[in-house]
C-alpha cells in the first residue's frame, strides 16, 4: 500500500489527554515526513489553535496542511497560502446567533487569533459533573486573545468560517437538535466533543476539506491514512484509504473505521505506522 499523507485529528487523537503529543508518537510523525509523507492536522480548532503542533511535528518545514474550522478552511503549513475555504454567509450567521439566544449556551466566534464573546465572566459549563471554564479552555487550547463585545449578533459582518457554542454536557445531549432544527437544510450542524456544538457551512467536515486538497498535492485519498475519535472525524475516516480509530473512540467511529489502534495514552498513533511503514 502507498502512503502519501497522514490526517491527524488532535484532541484525544494526537494529544493524549495531558494535551502534549509523546515523545513516541512526535518521533514516528517526523520519520513518516523525513520519509517523504505530507502530514496534516485536521481539527475543529481555527488555524491559529494549530500552529504550535504544526512547529512542533515541522508541517512548517514540509508543506504540511492545517485542516481548520473542521473543514471550512485549508491552509499551507509553511506558506500560510489559503487552500480551500467556505465559510458561512453573514445572513446564516446572524440567524444563527439569534436563535441561540433562547438555549443556555455560551456562543463564540473565532477570527485569526482573536475569541470574541460577550461576557468574559459568563465562562463556567459542567463537564461531568465538573466545573470547566470554558472561555479559558478554548483561549488556552487555540493561542487565542479574549475579545469581549457587547452583542456577537451586531459585530458579525463578516462571513464566519464556524459558530462554536459551549454547553454543559448533558444539556447539549438535550437540546441539540432543537439547536440545529432550523438549519438541518442549510448547514452542517455537528458534536466535536460532547460540550461543543458547532455549525458550519453546508457540507463542510474534514472529507470535504481534504478531498478537495489532496488532488492538488497529487495525492489521492486512497493514499491517505487518517486517525481519529470523536463524530466530526467519521467523514475523514470513511474518506481514507486506511481510517484508523483510536482506541478510545465512540463506538460509532470504531464501526467505519477500517482498523482500531491503541488510545491517545497509549502511542496509539505510532502503534499503527509501525505496522503500516514497517
Amino acid at each position: 500500500m502507498s502512503i502519501k499523507a497522514i490526517a491527524l485529528d488532535i484532541d484525544g487523537t494526537l494529544t493524549n489527554d495531558k494535551k502534549v503529543v509523546t515523545s513516541r508518537t512526535k518521533e514516528a510523525l517526523l520519520a513518516a515526513e523525513r520519509a517523504g509523507i505530507t502530514l496534516i492536522l485536521a481539527s475543529g480548532r481555527p488555524a491559529q489553535g494549530l500552529r504550535a503542533l504544526a512547529h512542533e511535528l515541522e508541517l512548517d518545514r514540509h508543506h504540511g496542511m492545517l485542516v481548520a474550522y473542521n473543514g471550512s478552511q485549508v491552509r499551507d503549513a509553511t506558506s500560510g497560502e489559503l487552500l480551500f475555504n467556505q465559510a458561512i454567509s453573514v445572513e446564516d450567521a446572524r440567524a444563527v446567533l439569534e436563535h441561540l439566544q433562547g438555549f443556555e449556551v455560551i456562543p463564540m466566534l473565532v477570527d485569526a487569533d482573536r475569541l470574541y464573546i460577550e461576557d468574559a465572566y459568563r465562562c463556567t459549563i459542567y463537564h461531568k459533573g465538573e466545573p470547566k471554564n470554558i472561555i479559558k479552555y478554548e483561549r488556552d487550547a487555540c493561542s487565542l486573545r479574549i475579545h469581549e463585545v457587547q452583542s456577537l449578533l451586531d459585530w458579525c459582518i463578516t462571513p464566519q468560517n464556524k459558530i462554536l457554542t459551549a454547553g454543559t454536557d448533558t444539556y447539549l445531549a438535550e437540546h441539540y437538535e432543537e439547536m440545529a432544527a432550523p438549519f438541518k437544510d442549510t448547514l452542517s450542524c455537528m458534536f466535536t466533543a460532547d460540550f461543543y456544538f458547532e455549525f458550519t457551512a453546508r457540507g463542510i467536515d474534514k472529507a470535504h476539506a481534504l478531498s478537495v486538497a489532496l488532488p492538488e498535492r497529487g495525492i489521492d485519498p486512497s493514499e491517505l491514512v487518517a486517525f481519529g475519535d470523536g463524530q466530526n472525524d467519521i467523514p475523514m475516516l470513511k474518506l481514507a484509504g486506511t481510517g484508523v480509530a483510536m482506541a478510545n473512540a465512540t463506538d460509532e467511529v470504531k464501526r467505519v473505521a477500517d482498523c482500531v489502534t491503541g488510545s491517545n495514552n497509549e502511542d496509539g498513533i505510532a502503534q499503527m505506522l509501525d505496522r503500516l511503514l514497517g
